[in-house]
């Protein structure tokens, strides 16, 4: 086979590779997750972030998952098969007797909004304003819109 030949077939094979690899590459990235604005009133983000509706059972578990919530690092829960609970933030439990919904969705999603001086991360703050963020982070917000509604739905169960 002649020089030529040989190139234009190595040439079209190389450019099959890279069209078929850039869709597989492709269908194995997710889609980002959308970042839906939230608005303050009254110390308190009264509508479902995105409309969305939670569960309560996935917010529990949330609570508890060290890689998410990880409420139970700071904070006394009523979950009886976790021995150690925090006690850097306030007790949970009775939680939705003390507070509003709306009130309980702004401490999670970025409590600063009430006590600047919180240690508490903002799992549901704007990601564009974050600097220095880990390449695999960036974009991201700590928890998803859902995880939020889901972990909102968990504590106004527990009165």
């Amino acid at each position: 086979m002649n020089m030529r030949r040989r190139f234009i077939r190595l040439s079209m094979l190389t450019a099959l590779l890279l069209v078929c690899g850039s869709a597989v590459l492709a269908e194995e990235k997710p889609a980002p997750e959308p970042y839906y604005e939230w608005k303050v009133e009254g110390f308190a983000i009264n509508a479902p972030i995105g409309g969305l509706v939670g569960n309560p059972e996935n917010g529990r578990k949330i609570a508890v998952a060290r890689k998410k919530g990880n409420c139970i690092a700071c904070h006394v829960m009523p979950i009886l098969e976790e021995e150690f609970n925090g006690n850097v933030g306030p007790p949970l439990t009775g939680v939705a007797s003390r507070l509003k919904e709306g009130r309980i969705r702004l401490s999670i999603v970025d409590e600063k909004q009430i006590n600047p001086m919180t240690v508490m991360p903002g799992y549901y703050r704007d990601p564009r304003h974050f600097n220095q963020v880990r390449k695999s982070f960036k974009g991201k917000t700590v928890l998803t819109a859902q995880e939020i509604e889901d972990v909102v739905a968990y504590l106004m169960t527990l009165k």
